[in-house]
């Protein structure tokens, strides 16, 4: 299980876990409970690089990010370490 800490979102972690480069599960911690779950469980058995192509920029209100951007960072991240 890795874990993620979001930046400029109202949730304030990502949980998620990843096996041969497909995501398996994912848990949001804070934010919008409905949404998150069901972000969660779209991405769920998809391959890392869609998920990233398809969250990667989306934007929450005003702001510059949303909880799918951050889990696409989360997934950058976990791909340059895992390199």
């Amino acid at each position: 299980m890795y874990l993620y800490k979001p930046t400029g979102v109202c949730s304030n972690q990502i949980e998620f876990s990843v096996e041969n480069n497909v995501i398996q599960k994912v848990q949001f911690h804070g934010g919008c409970p409905g949404n998150l779950q069901g972000i969660s469980r779209l991405v769920e058995g998809m391959h890392i690089d869609e998920a990233i192509k398809r969250l990667h920029g989306i934007t929450c209100g005003g702001k510059s990010t949303s909880c799918p951007d951050q889990f696409s960072k989360a997934l950058i991240s976990l791909k340059k370490e895992i390199a």
